[in-house]
């Protein structure tokens, strides 16, 4: 029997020492390290940065042992290393510090201690590290500026209440503007996506260096997610660890049309904020965008989508549910982890319960809620099924004018929906039906929504469900609000059955002076119906327009169309028909088109190359704008020899 124990006993001290080698006791001293990537011990840093961390035992080990890093706690662990035979000290891999602001807890806490265990069995040895919070960068949407993030600034702002630095790009604390669209400007050239990430790449290099941090958190509203997409995909380092390297711990997004919108198309057809509105099209998004930008880096994506509109006869311009502006498809069109919540699309980025709710847990994460994410495949350009609109109509309301506009609703519609775009908003709207009474509008019955905010791309939504067919007028009439210049305005209906047009470019980037094809066609319950008259009206880069007629070919109607000159263009491509009860048809598909300015490297846009330049001469200065001058020189000897 004691022969048996004593073997018992050797079998249980060959286990203890063979699996971590020579187990120190609880007693054993040893020291801990915080090194930066340089090698440097450091005492303080900013939530994400990358560090090392290293453990000095006072003796040498007999076999190799693993030592645990733990943080605050044990079992919390955050890194690890192995002490290889007959040395004292090991260190482990290069790491991030994501969410050690927060620690174990989502409790803020700017002193954290690091304990260590070799072979199971702690240590006596710990170091203290003092952490400053990650700072936030805000990104503003479309038509806006960092005021819109008036609610999370300041001493009394959202973030200060967590203790976190907001920077608003365009607040002056670092370099950087967002140019977006002016409201007092509406005719002034906009930045592009990848102009407008060039400067956000500007303002968060500042924000490091202002900080120390070697990382932020983004968080966009609306088109500031694309711009925010943008900059991680083209502009951002790799996911690495070095200087260059990632520096987006995660982007979390209120309300961003990563499929576009067709509330776009009402300011496009004005000319107004371009091309920043035509870069909100559903077709660019679809078909040029997200094709090309798609790359996480493994930067995980977060969307809160505004979910507030449920009914169709609600939702002037895009599919439900939505927030007015922005459906939950478009919202959920790219790879994110999603959230809803019943709140309006300006309400997003202001309201307190959408911080509380969706952004603050967020912003709280501790480290073993950090994964990086991998990167999807890139999306097939896809149209996907278009929404059915009536022509867009446009115009000027004088001081003491009016408009009377026709909209012919066919036999089928279910749904008919009416969308205005006047940022003014100093128009009466007065709505005749089919039977030639004035219908009054009702928030309930015909989901009648007013929008102050111009940004929300409409300023007054209504629908009718079951419209009598006929031949309905919309009488826009001045106020005494209305300016002495007048009100402009852009008016369209948005169709839930009834004829349905199918319309087609064959090539979204071509060259320069490269034929483009454009066709339509119409059905009427699955069947054809027959186009009357077809044209597309072109919007130029330089915004100039042209028209071009289609001519019929077969069931449909086609022409070809050369791009003049490289950049964005809009394509709206209209069609007239009768039905079958003699009742006008008329529908209109909103195209986009971007031609490139060279041969080879064919699905990489001009704008991306304009974004790539533009982070030349922002990283480099003089040196990469004398880069891009003998390339554009090289460029047009090249065209034109």
């Amino acid at each position: 029997m004691k022969r048996i124990l004593w073997i018992l006993a050797v079998v249980i001290g060959i286990f203890s020492f063979s699996a971590f080698g020579l187990v120190k006791p609880s007693s054993a001293k040893a020291q801990i390290a915080i090194l930066d990537l340089n090698g440097n011990e450091v005492s303080r840093l900013v939530d994400g940065n990358s560090i090392r961390l290293r453990i000095n035992l006072n003796e040498a080990t007999s076999q190799p042992a693993r030592v645990v890093f733990a943080l605050d706690r044990p079992g919390y662990v955050v890194a690890g290393c192995t002490v290889l035979a007959g040395e004292k000290s090991c260190q482990s891999e290069p790491f991030r510090s994501q969410g050690w602001f927060w620690g174990p807890t989502s409790t803020a806490s700017a002193v954290h201690t690091l304990l260590a265990s070799l072979g199971g069995a702690p240590l006596e040895a710990s170091a203290t590290i003092e952490v400053a919070p990650r700072p936030v960068v805000l990104v503003h949407g479309f038509l806006s500026n960092y005021q819109a993030w008036a609610n999370y600034l300041g001493p009394q702002g959202y973030l200060a209440g967590l203790g976190i630095p907001a920077y608003a790009i365009g607040d002056g604390q670092v370099p950087g503007v967002l140019n977006t669209g002016d409201m007092t400007a509406p005719t002034r050239r906009t930045n592009t996506i990848a102009q407008n990430a060039a400067v956000l790449q500007e303002y968060i290099s500042g924000v490091k260096r202002q900080t120390g941090a070697e990382m932020v958190d983004l968080l966009g509203h609306s088109m500031g997610g694309m711009i925010s997409r943008y900059y991680i995909d083209r502009l951002m380092g790799d996911n690495s660890l070095s200087a260059g390297g990632r520096d987006v711990a995660q982007l979390i997004m209120l309300g961003t049309p990563h499929l576009g919108s067709d509330c776009a198309n009402l300011p496009v057809a004005l000319g107004w904020y371009l091309p920043a509105a035509l870069e909100i099209r559903s077709s660019y998004a679809r078909q040029i965008l997200n094709p090309q930008i798609y790359r996480h880096k493994g930067v995980p994506f977060f969307e809160l989508a505004g979910v507030p509109i449920l009914e169709p006869v609600g939702s002037p311009c895009t599919s439900v549910p939505s927030d007015i502006v922005v459906s939950l498809d478009s919202a959920t069109g790219v790879p994110v982890e999603l959230s809803k919540i019943a709140f309006m699309h300006t309400e997003l980025n202001t309201s307190a319960e959408a911080f509380d709710q969706f952004v603050k847990p967020l912003l709280q994460k501790r480290p073993a809620d950090f994964a990086d994410v991998a990167d999807p495949q890139a999306p097939t350009p896809d149209l996907g099924e278009l929404l059915q609109f009536s022509r867009i109509y446009t115009g000027k309301v004088p001081v003491g004018g009016s408009q009377d506009l026709t909209i012919n609703i066919e036999a089928g519609v279910g749904v008919a929906s009416f969308a205005l775009f006047d940022t003014n908003g100093t128009l009466d709207v007065t709505v005749i039906g089919a039977s030639g009474n004035v219908i009054a509008l009702d928030p309930v019955k015909n989901g009648l929504r007013k929008i102050e905010d111009p940004a929300t791309l409409v300023n007054l939504g209504y629908g009718f469900n079951q419209p009598k067919p006929g031949s309905w007028h919309v009488v826009l009439k001045a106020t005494d609000r209305t300016p002495a210049a007048g009100a402009e305005y852009a008016l369209t209906a948005k169709f839930i059955g009834g004829s349905v047009l199918h319309a087609n470019i064959d090539k979204v980037l071509p060259q320069v002076g490269e034929p483009v094809q454009l066709s339509a066609s119409l059905t009427l319950n699955g069947a054809p119906l027959a186009i009357q008259s077809a044209e597309a009206l072109v919007r130029a880069p330089d915004g100039s327009t042209q028209t071009v007629a289609l001519t019929a070919s077969g069931d449909s109607f086609t022409s070809s169309w050369n791009p003049q000159a490289a950049g964005l263009y809009g394509i709206d491509l209209h069609v007239t028909a009768s039905s079958p009860d003699g009742i006008p048809v008329d529908r209109t598909a909103f195209l986009t088109v971007e031609a490139q300015p060279e041969t080879g490297s064919p699905g990489i846009s001009s704008t991306l190359l304009l974004g790539s330049l533009a982070f030349l001469v922002v990283a480099a200065g003089v040196v990469g704008l004398v880069i891009v001058v003998v390339i554009a020189r090289l460029f047009f000897r090249k065209q034109h020899s």
